[in-house]
């Protein structure tokens, strides 16, 4: 997948960029399927901006008065209504054409065919993939709950001086408006050629026609397997090892004493935590495995869990790495995401790695993973839409739980010393180093052969 592409776009790309465009009704959940999905897509490496025509309404009309602004023969705000439309899509075309994004959500209603035909020969003329994303629910409860989440989001301010009951009634009166026009997506005629998936009932069932390509069939999986129940991750390493104590990378030692007592302490605190049907993984790791049968539940072993693959600076310490190959050593501080370990693994091998990991956990409930630093510091970054240059950074200290709690656009996190002394095994972002010969890089090191993984 090429990240960096040039600012001029050749128009016969391979893969063209693709614009995700929801559509909907007002509190079907699509700003929270635009922003969940582009927090993974740009997790995986495909560089992913929403853009939210509301946003650029709220910016254009700064006091909203009432759901008469969104009334289909209100002709003035159908104007300004279409005017904040294609400003966003000038500004997602500069995203794509030339600051080198990949993807693009166009997170508005586009409820009626003439805006989506719009928006399609906006993507004919670019060059761009289309893909529609139609979320469709009329259970009254979800959508009042979502009601309520759009109401306390803080990029709503349209009812920041309104009592709750005035702007719920408003904002049922705006979906009216939206109704009356709405022509939902036709996968049998008018529309059977696009390319798009309906969400129906919040998951309960879902409508795939014409997949076109890798992204597109990435998004209807990653879709396919969220789900909004209330439910906590709960994301630990493994107890301090014999190992860690010396300060050696990787390596498959076992618990040192008091990685012990933090196994100990974890069991007591999960069952403290009183959860119903709890998962534990561990990686296949010793000092992993130790951990998790101190919990007492039933765990499954993860070979994607295990630790980032040092190669051929396995169990070595800093300072030997340093000292045996300083070229090394030096360029996995200058980029230490993409840098490999030579026979190894880079931080960007890692994700795709753990990919299966995040689907899975999406698709669960409650569960308690018990893996290594780099491991969590890639499964941290998914769930807190960190990039991958904070990525290698994330501090995620031994013998601490980290509690986490999605919420309505993001996660809640909670971190749980349990008591029980480690070494530290941060290494703080250093500052870059100046090499002496520039045209290394992390695969043309002088001094080691080198093979990919």
């Amino acid at each position: 997948m090429n990240l960096h592409r040039d600012s001029g776009r050749d128009p016969h790309l391979a893969n063209p960029p693709t614009v995700i465009v929801m559509v909907g009704l007002p509190a079907r959940g699509k700003t929270y399927i635009s922003k969940k999905l582009t927090r993974y897509l740009n997790w995986i490496g495909i560089p992913t901006k929403v853009f939210n025509v509301g946003e650029y309404r709220r910016e254009a009309v700064k006091q909203y008065s009432s759901y008469d602004f969104f009334k289909s023969d209100n002709e003035d705000a159908v104007k300004i209504r279409r005017q904040c439309a294609l400003a966003a899509l000038r500004d997602l075309k500069a995203y794509l054409s030339e600051e080198g994004g990949q993807v693009a959500v166009f997170d508005a209603t586009n409820t009626t065919r003439e805006r989506r035909d719009l928006i399609l020969n906006f993507g004919m003329e670019n060059n761009f993939r289309i893909f529609f994303i139609e979320s469709v629910c009329e259970d009254p409860e979800v959508i009042a709950t979502n009601i309520m989440v759009s109401l306390g989001s803080v990029s709503c301010p349209d009812y920041q001086d309104c009592n709750k009951t005035d702007a719920m009634a408003d904002f049922q009166k705006r979906i009216a408006c939206y109704r009356q026009t709405y022509q939902p997506l036709d996968p049998d005629n008018n529309d059977r050629h696009l390319s798009f998936i309906k969400v129906i009932d919040v998951g309960r069932r879902y409508l795939v026609n014409r997949i076109q390509d890798h992204i597109q069939s990435k998004i209807v999986y990653y879709l396919m397997n969220i789900h909004v129940q209330p439910r906590t991750i709960y994301l630990c390493r493994h107890g301090e090892s014999e190992d860690n104590q010396q300060g050696r990378l990787g390596g498959d030692s076992g618990l040192s004493v008091r990685g012990k007592k933090f196994a100990a302490a974890l069991g007591g605190f999960m069952e403290g935590q009183n959860l119903k049907g709890l998962k534990v993984w561990t990686s296949q790791l010793r000092r992993s495995i130790q951990t998790a049968e101190a919990v007492g539940v039933p765990y499954e072993q993860w070979k994607a869990l295990n630790e980032i693959d040092a190669g051929v600076c396995e169990e070595m310490t800093y300072d030997e790495v340093k000292e045996k190959f300083p070229e090394e050593f030096a360029l996995r501080d200058e980029d230490k995401y993409y840098y490999r370990y030579p026979r190894g693994e880079s931080y960007q091998d890692l994700v795709q790695r753990v990919e299966p990991v995040i689907m899975e956990l999406e698709r669960q409930e409650n569960v308690l993973v018990i893996c290594h630093q780099a491991v969590m510091r890639g499964l941290l970054a998914y769930f807190l839409d960190k990039s991958a240059d904070e990525m290698p950074y994330l501090k995620c200290p031994l013998h601490t739980v980290l509690k986490l709690t999605p919420v309505a656009y993001g996660c809640k996190v909670e971190s749980i010393f349990l008591n029980v002394e480690a070494v530290n095994t941060h290494r703080e972002r250093p500052e870059v180093n100046q090499l002496t010969n520039p045209e290394l890089n992390p695969i043309t090191s002088p001094h080691i052969s080198h093979s990919e993984p």
